[in-house]
């Protein structure tokens, strides 16, 4: 789960400063004219018209993680973010009623595998697997391969991707200017009439990623175990990915009452930023979404974590790990004023001009790497530190440098100087970002998933506001041992 404010950095590094986006003569609210409409069946459309190049960033965003999956389904979004890529009833296939047939003969084989597999009989598996791929090879045949991504390309499509989190699934592509009426057609055609084809061999897909970034990597694997102490009834604890049983388990139909359930318009952002006019553009989104069934509305989720009840810590050993430490402090969502101090305590510690970075690599000489995060995030957002040791560091050590800075967080305010400093730095990375419609587009979708767009715009204004009593006050509240959860990666 990456967070915006990694995204602002990590795109900082490539854009032109444009300070017209500002107003003000500091900081204050983005100057972004984006135009919101709700349609009558609930989708939410943000449309934010730029010239400054002749194409227009498109996201469409369903309101779908792994926060909406059941216990035993884990890994539903993500392997359907995977089968929307397979086409529809229109769109990758030859001839529809043979799809319908080979794909209703692929499931009765798995219903019958999975039993199989359960009681040991592996020479019957072997025998069903062996027939399930005849029939998948048949199957094929009649593919019209990559057909999505081929419109897509031919009309001069980049950027063509997807993206599933704990809270959504987005599809992404930019066009030209006179291009979008394609995506406006091919999307209202996915979310009304995808076709899960190749739904087994993609779910071994999924397994094979799953083994290769985290059952196989250290610092998958430690990271997920980490995630799963920091969140105890939350469902952020769920990798996104799934966990491997869960994966081994999926079928095609509980991937397609996912799909029945949240691909509605009542459960969808449609985003696009670039060179295109608002009213002209309004017209062809209701064209081909408005007389889509709004779909059922879901109750608001009502779990939450319970208090903490006192400091946790990890200790993994691996012959083939690197030496890494991860200090995570939970904070309040997205949106809540203290986090804009923490925007300020990151830039503080943060960078190679940030005090972890002065005081563990240049004069401790205890690591090669330093970093502090702010992540927002809805519903519970994570403050974290991660150092990267150095082979022959003192762990001990290491983590007594972490708290004695965060401890001069809560002890002493912030200078003047370094304040105005990180403030200034913050800015002129937002802005850079503005300049990028694809990275715009992503940002005001997202912000509208976990809660309102406007909080994006808002943030250079609300950053402004703070001062370096409310730095020291958050840093109090935060940067608390008891409500820690510390983790160590440890090479054996």
């Amino acid at each position: 789960m990456s967070s915006m404010r990694k995204l602002f950095a990590r795109i900082a590094m490539c854009c032109a400063f444009v300070p017209a986006l500002l107003t003000g003569t500091s900081a204050a609210a983005v100057n972004l004219p984006v135009h919101k409409e709700v349609l009558d069946n609930g989708l939410t459309v943000l449309l934010y018209p730029n010239k400054q190049a002749p194409t227009v960033s498109c996201r469409l965003f369903y309101v779908t993680g792994s926060v909406h999956e059941v216990p035993g389904k884990s890994g539903l979004a993500h392997i359907l973010e995977h089968e929307l890529f397979k086409g529809t009833k229109k769109v990758g296939v030859s001839d529809s009623v043979a799809d319908v047939r080979f794909m209703a003969t692929q499931d009765s084989l798995q219903a019958l595998i999975r039993p199989a597999k359960i009681a040991g009989d592996t020479a019957l598996v072997k025998k069903l697997t062996a027939e399930h791929d005849s029939v998948l090879n048949e199957h094929r045949k009649i593919f019209i391969k990559d057909e999505l991504w081929g419109a897509y390309q031919a009309a001069g499509g980049t950027g063509l991707n997807a993206f599933t989190s704990d809270l959504l699934t987005a599809y992404t592509v930019t066009l030209p200017k006179n291009k979008i009426e394609l995506f406006l057609w091919l999307e209202s055609d996915r979310m009304q009439n995808a076709v899960l084809r190749e739904f087994y061999s993609e779910r071994s897909v999924v397994r094979e990623e799953r083994r290769m970034r985290y059952d196989d990597r250290p610092t998958g694997r430690f990271y997920e175990t980490l995630n799963s102490m920091i969140y105890e009834a939350f469902p952020y604890r769920v990798p996104t990915i799934g966990w491997p049983s869960d994966i081994d388990n999926l079928t095609r139909e509980q991937a397609e009452e996912h799909y029945r359930k949240y691909y509605k318009p009542r459960n969808a952002i449609l985003v696009m930023a670039g060179d295109l006019d608002t009213l002209e553009t309004m017209k062809v989104v209701k064209k081909y979404f408005a007389p889509i069934p709004a779909g059922e509305a879901f109750p608001p989720l009502t779990v939450r974590d319970p208090e903490q009840a006192g400091e946790k810590r990890l200790t993994v050993k691996r012959k083939d790990a690197p030496n890494l430490y991860t200090l995570v402090f939970k904070t309040p969502a997205v949106g809540d004023s203290t986090l804009y101090a923490l925007d300020i305590a990151e830039g503080v510690l943060n960078g190679r001009s940030g005090r972890l970075y002065k005081r563990l690599v240049e004069e401790e000489k205890l690591a090669v790497g330093v970093s502090a995060s702010n992540s927002p995030n809805k519903y519970i957002s994570e403050f974290s530190v991660r150092v990267n040791l150095r082979p022959d560091a003192n762990r001990e050590k290491v983590e007594k440098v972490v708290w004695e800075e965060l401890e001069k967080l809560k002890n002493e305010q912030v200078s003047a100087r370094e304040f105005q400093k990180v403030k200034n730095r913050a800015y002129a990375g937002l802005v850079r970002s503005l300049t990028d419609m694809e990275n715009v587009a992503t940002m005001l979708g997202w912000y509208e998933v976990h809660g309102d767009y406007r909080i994006f715009l808002n943030w250079a204004d609300n950053l402004e506001k703070v001062n370096v009593a409310d730095v020291q006050n958050v840093s109090k509240k935060t940067f608390v041992r008891e409500k820690s959860i510390a983790g160590f990666l440890v090479k054996e």
